[in-house]
């Protein structure tokens, strides 16, 4: 079958089991996508941002679990009326 043929049986159809067919495209083009696997460089330089060791020079988060742990406590200790 040409894809004209295909087009003209498509046509052929009542406008409900055109929109079926829509649909089912739709959904098939979803569940068959094919993934772009990311690139293995990032376009941006982590080591070299100023964002990362920001904090580097404080020292109550040398150990960033108990940080973390005593904050918790500190937060969830308190009474919330």
């Amino acid at each position: 079958m040409t894809q004209q043929e295909l087009f003209n049986e498509f046509l052929s159809l009542p406008a409900e089991a055109q929109r079926q067919v829509i649909d089912l495209i739709a959904f098939l083009r979803q569940r068959y996508a094919v993934v772009k696997p990311a690139s293995e460089s990032p376009d941006f330089d982590l080591i070299n941002d100023s964002f990362f060791g920001m904090w580097s020079d404080r020292q109550d988060l040398a150990d960033s679990t108990t940080w973390v742990r005593s904050v918790r406590e500190n937060e969830w200790s308190k009474s919330h009326d």
